[in-house]
């Protein structure tokens, strides 16, 4: 990827305003803003591994990937992916003063986790078929749920979100 763009570096960020930097033409997009931070955190780290930012559905998606299997298998576990990504969403917002919904997958961990999903909505399901009037997911987030939005609406059932904060689930019915 050409980065475009001018860095920030030119004024001190004490210069800036929240909304000087959401609107000045050279400040990076979030996907670059959020790749310096991920590369900063590996830097630290002393980790090894190559960002790809690719952009769809209004979201930006960051991959990172590394050649040796191992680098970054501890980054990838799910909670550890979670709270990566979040803390990737509040470095952009505070240097755009804007709300991020990236995606960030380490090592195919967002794969994983969608044939993770796959495998709870398929048991679910067959509850389903087995005569249980409903079948309730544990909580997860909203990325989450909506992926299994879209896997039991390819099953031909309903779903629907209910709860409230971390304990926001997906609730199955028959269609």
């Amino acid at each position: 990827m050409t980065d475009t763009s001018t860095p920030l570096d030119t004024a001190s960020d004490a210069d800036l305003t929240n909304d000087a930097i959401a609107t000045d033409a050279t400040t990076p997009d979030e996907g670059d803003l959020a790749a310096d931070y991920l590369e900063e955190l590996l830097d630290l780290a002393d980790l090894d591994g190559d960002i790809e930012i690719t952009t769809g559905s209004g979201r930006v998606y960051l991959s990172i990937e590394a050649e040796e299997e191992d680098a970054l298998r501890t980054l990838s576990k799910p909670d550890t992916v979670a709270a990566l990504q979040e803390l990737t969403r509040l470095a952009v917002h505070a240097r755009t003063g804007e709300f991020s919904r990236l995606i960030l997958d380490i090592a195919g961990s967002r794969d994983a986790r969608a044939d993770e999903l796959q495998r709870l909505v398929d048991r679910a399901v067959e509850r389903i078929e087995a005569g249980a009037s409903s079948a309730a997911l544990p909580p997860m987030s909203s990325y989450e749920r909506k992926l299994v939005h879209d896997l039991v609406g390819e099953r031909g059932f309903t779903s629907e979100s209910e709860g409230e904060g971390a304990e926001r689930h997906t609730v199955i019915r028959r269609g």
